[in-house]
C-alpha cells in the first residue's frame, strides 16, 4: 500500500481525505446567492482585519514578500480536510521516514504492517470528519509550497481547494471554514457581519504573529521535529503506555466514576499517553508558545473589537457561553481524548498572560516577547506573568 506520493507510508492519505469527506456532517442549509455572499464578505473582511491588528498590536510583516506568500483561504469543509492532510504530511515526514526505517530492519514492524495504511487512513479520515465540524478558521503554519490550490472544478466554484501535495514545507496560509462560521453565527443568533469578522481579527493576529516574527515558524517546527524524534516506534512500548493510560482516559468524565472536569489525569489526551519523558519537556515548550499565539490571539480580537465591532461584547458574551456549555458527554470524551480541553484552556491562560503583561508594561514592553526564542514565556512563565517581566521586559 502507498501513499500519494507514490512510497510506503504509514497513511493512506488520499483514502483520509476521502474517508473524511464522506462522513463529514452537511453544514448548514443556504442558497448559493448566500454562500457567495458569505465567501466574498469574508474575504473582505480579512483584508480589513489585517491593518485593525496591525495598528492594535504595533507589529509589522517583516517583508512585503512575508505577508503576500501567505494566501487567505475561505474554505467549505471538505476543504479544510484536505488543508490539513497537506499539513499533516509534511509534519509527520520525520517520523514516517523512522517507521519505514524500522519497518525495513525489524520483525514487529509487522504490527503495523498488519493494520496497514488504508486501515489508519480510514481512522485519520473519521478524526478529520470530526474535526472539520469545529474549526471556525486556522492558520496554517506548516503548509505546504505553492502551488497550494487546485484548479476550481467548475467556474461556479464558490471556495478554495487546496491542493493535497506533497510540495514541501512552504510559508503558511490562514483558513477561513465558511459553513463553521455560519453554523455558529446562527446558533448564537449574533449579527453575521460582526461575527464573521470578530472571527477574521483574531485569526488575522496568528498570520500577522508569523509574517511579522521569521523565526517564530522555524522554532515551532524545530520544537515538532524534535518532538517526533523522541517518538518511540516500538509497538510492544506504545501498548504498555495505552495499557497503563486505558484505566483512566474515562475518570474525568461526567458519572464516569471519577471526578468532574478532572485535569490532573497523566492519560488526559491521546497525546499525554505516548508521550516520552523528553517529549513532555518539549511538549511543555511548544504549551507555553501555544498559549501565549491563542491568548494573544483572543486579546487582539477583544481589543479591536469595540471600534470596529459594534456588537463585540454580545458576541463574546455568548461565545464564551457556548464555550463553558461544552456538548454531549460523546462529544466531551472525543474533546479529552483529542486534547481540545487542553485547546480551551490556552485562550484563557494565555489570554490572562498577555494582559497582565501589557497592564505592566504596555504593548510596547509586550512586544519583546517576539524577539528571539529565549525571550517567550515557559510554561511557568505563563501562569505568572510577573516573572516574564522581571526575566525579559524590565
Amino acid at each position: 500500500m502507498t501513499s500519494a506520493s507514490g512510497g510506503a507510508d504509514m497513511v493512506d492519505w488520499n483514502l483520509a481525505v476521502a474517508t473524511a469527506t464522506r462522513l463529514v456532517r452537511p453544514g448548514p442549509e443556504v442558497s448559493r446567492a448566500e454562500a457567495a455572499a458569505v465567501v466574498a464578505e469574508l474575504r473582505r473582511h480579512a483584508l480589513e482585519a489585517e491593518e485593525h491588528v496591525r495598528a492594535f498590536t504595533g507589529m509589522r510583516s517583516s517583508s512585503l514578500t512575508a505577508a503576500a506568500a501567505t494566501p487567505v483561504l475561505v474554505v467549505d469543509r471538505p476543504g479544510w480536510v484536505r488543508a490539513n492532510v497537506a499539513g499533516f504530511r509534511t509534519v509527520v515526514q520525520p517520523l514516517v521516514e523512522k517507521l519505514q526505517a524500522r519497518r525495513a530492519n525489524s520483525a514487529a514492524a509487522g504490527v503495523f504492517g498488519a493494520v496497514g495504511e488504508k486501515a489508519t487512513g480510514i481512522e485519520v479520515g473519521a478524526l478529520l470528519a470530526f474535526l472539520a465540524t469545529k474549526v471556525l478558521g486556522q492558520y496554517e503554519t506548516f503548509a505546504p509550497a505553492e502551488p497550494s490550490l487546485e484548479a476550481p472544478d467548475s467556474p461556479a466554484t464558490l471556495f478554495d481547494k487546496p491542493r493535497l501535495g506533497p510540495e514541501g514545507p512552504g510559508p503558511g496560509r490562514l483558513l477561513l471554514v465558511a459553513p463553521n462560521i455560519v453554523h455558529v453565527e446562527r446558533e448564537l443568533d449574533v449579527d453575521p457581519s460582526d461575527f464573521r469578522l470578530w472571527v477574521c481579527l483574531h485569526e488575522e493576529t496568528h498570520r500577522t504573529q508569523f509574517t511579522a516574527v521569521p523565526w517564530l515558524r522555524d522554532h515551532i517546527q524545530s520544537e515538532v521535529q524534535s518532538f517526533l524524534a523522541e517518538t518511540d516506534v516500538d509497538p510492544g512500548a506504545l501498548l504498555d503506555r495505552l495499557r497503563d493510560a486505558a484505566g483512566s482516559l474515562g475518570g474525568g468524565l461526567p458519572g464516569a466514576g471519577g471526578r468532574e472536569g478532572r485535569e490532573s489525569s497523566p492519560s488526559a489526551n491521546l497525546l499525554e499517553i505516548v508521550q516520552s519523558p523528553a517529549q513532555r519537556e518539549i511538549l511543555g515548550r511548544l504549551t507555553a508558545v501555544m498559549s501565549l499565539l491563542e491568548g494573544h490571539a483572543d486579546v487582539v480580537m477583544d481589543g479591536v473589537g469595540p471600534a470596529v465591532v459594534p456588537t463585540v461584547a454580545e458576541i463574546r458574551e455568548k461565545f464564551q457561553q457556548r464555550r463553558d456549555r461544552g456538548a454531549n458527554r460523546l462529544d466531551l470524551m472525543l474533546r479529552r481524548l483529542l486534547g481540545m480541553d487542553a485547546k480551551l484552556r490556552q485562550y484563557q491562560d494565555g489570554a490572562v498572560f498577555v494582559r497582565a503583561v501589557v497592564e505592566q508594561v504596555g504593548m510596547e514592553g509586550f512586544n519583546r516577547v517576539w524577539t528571539s526564542p529565549n525571550t517567550l514565556p515557559t510554561k511557568d512563565e505563563i501562569h505568572d506573568p510577573a516573572a516574564w517581566v522581571a526575566r525579559v521586559a524590565r
